[in-house]
């Protein structure tokens, strides 16, 4: 038998990995539609639908009016009252930023950060999708790596999976600040907009802090922090070498040693304080999810506290 060409098993390789992707992602489809159906289906309407108002015209003032609603500008352009009137807000625009930096490919356990962060995003749009809401995706590393402007459709599930799972970025590092003004120029309009990141960066607080409070003057932002349990705590295994995925940077630690460990631990455990502070101050709603776990409770939990604050 005649050796196969390498144009041919070049292309029976590219076909058998695009059915390995597809694969994967009508599981991740399947998963977080059941994940909807099961837990989440009222839970997103009852929290974001109607959350604002839609200017819709202006009229005369009549008595009873709400004088809170008196456009000022019109009414002294013509001399007379006029009054803003609005219609509730109906249909929203859902972002999910995901961060796909080198670091996000890390895993202790069976799935990485990053298809934790894949299927959470999957979860979300599948109920902006439910509930007729557009939704569009932006992956970033220390750029802006994709963006997909928000659409309504189910096929864009799909989409937003699979580029998420499976995008190559050119960057390794995280700017957390450059895609925050990147979605800052590119909606015009409020969006709900969810972060999802590791957030282990090398960002001054005061400056990540001020660029998430700008953004959420401006729309509705949900902070989701992804972390590994390896990233907080080292186990007892001897020397290990470790290099950090977005610098290249390697050190050797002796994990027999118990205050190599602790102060490994204690330097985790400081670096994600300072970022949920620098979240916190900034105003911005922070969920904290962690691979390996059940997350679902926690977002429902994150629902139910939003439509109790509403």
């Amino acid at each position: 038998m005649a050796k196969k060409s390498k144009q041919i098993r070049e292309a029976e390789e590219n076909e058998s990995r695009a059915a390995e992707i597809m694969g994967r992602v009508r599981r991740m489809d399947i998963r977080t539609n059941r994940l909807v159906d099961d837990h989440l289906a009222g839970s997103y309407a009852s929290v974001f639908k109607g959350s604002g108002m839609d200017f819709d015209r202006v009229r005369n003032y009549v008595p009873g009016d709400d004088v809170r609603t008196i456009d000022w500008n019109v009414t002294a352009r013509t001399g007379e009252p006029f009054i803003k009137t609005f219609t509730e807000e109906r249909e929203l625009t859902i972002l999910i930023m995901i961060d796909v930096s080198a670091s996000s490919d890390f895993g202790s356990s069976e799935a990485s950060k990053r298809e934790l962060q894949t299927e959470i995003g999957g979860v979300l749009a599948a109920s902006a999708i439910r509930n007729r809401d557009k939704v569009g995706l932006v992956l970033f590393t220390d750029e802006v790596e994709l963006y997909i402007p928000p659409v309504k459709g189910r096929m864009n599930i799909m989409r937003l999976i699979r580029e998420a799972l499976f995008f190559q970025p050119s960057g390794r590092g995280t700017d957390l600040c450059g895609a925050l003004d990147f979605v800052n120029r590119v909606l015009s309009r409020r969006a709900v907009v969810f972060l999802i990141s590791d957030f282990r960066v090398n960002i001054r607080e005061e400056e990540l802090q001020h660029k998430l409070g700008v953004t959420g003057r401006h729309h509705d932002v949900i902070a989701v922090a992804v972390n590994d349990p390896l990233e907080g705590e080292l186990p007892d295994v001897g020397v290990l070498r470790i290099e950090d995925a977005e610098t290249g940077e390697l050190i050797e630690l002796d994990t027999s040693n118990p205050k190599a460990r602790e102060s490994y631990r204690k330097q985790a455990a400081d670096r994600k304080a300072r970022m949920a502070t620098a979240v916190r101050r900034s105003g911005v709603d922070m969920l904290e999810f962690s691979a390996g776990g059940d997350w679902v409770p926690a977002l429902m939990g994150f629902f139910r506290q939003r439509r109790a604050r509403r």
